[in-house]
């Protein structure tokens, strides 16, 4: 075997090692440890408020307690079938649609925020 088939095994070895390492560190990442009440590490709390704020902020007003751009949605009498449906599938013309943005748990979220809606007390 030449010198330079050696290094080049030794390399490869190096590599092989060197994947194997950042493969295990990567699983042992993942298994983090929760407490009892905390939920597992891929359905992590969701900051509706935030969520709200920097999508639907921008048409529905203070929070959604007043018209802007898009209805008022506090106080809605619309179902929440219907408002499910227009966050994923939005209105031509009038509300993009949010259905490749977020996902089932996230819309439910908006919908109990929407739900939760009070007259600001500020």
């Amino acid at each position: 075997m030449t010198r330079r088939n050696v290094t080049i095994l030794g390399l490869a070895r190096v590599g092989a090692i060197a994947v194997s390492l950042g493969a295990a560190l990567s699983a042992a990442a993942q298994q983090t440890s929760t407490a009892p009440n905390e939920p597992p590490p891929n359905e992590e709390a969701i900051d509706v408020n935030q969520l709200f704020a920097s999508t639907c902020g921008w048409c529905h007003s203070d929070g959604g307690r007043a018209p802007g751009k898009g209805p008022q949605l506090m106080h809605s009498q619309r179902s929440d079938d219907f408002i499910r449906e227009r966050i994923m599938i939005g209105k031509p013309g009038a509300m993009p649609a949010f259905g490749e943005v977020f996902d089932a748990t996230q819309v439910d979220a908006i919908v109990k925020y929407i739900r939760e809606l009070k007259p600001d007390q500020g």
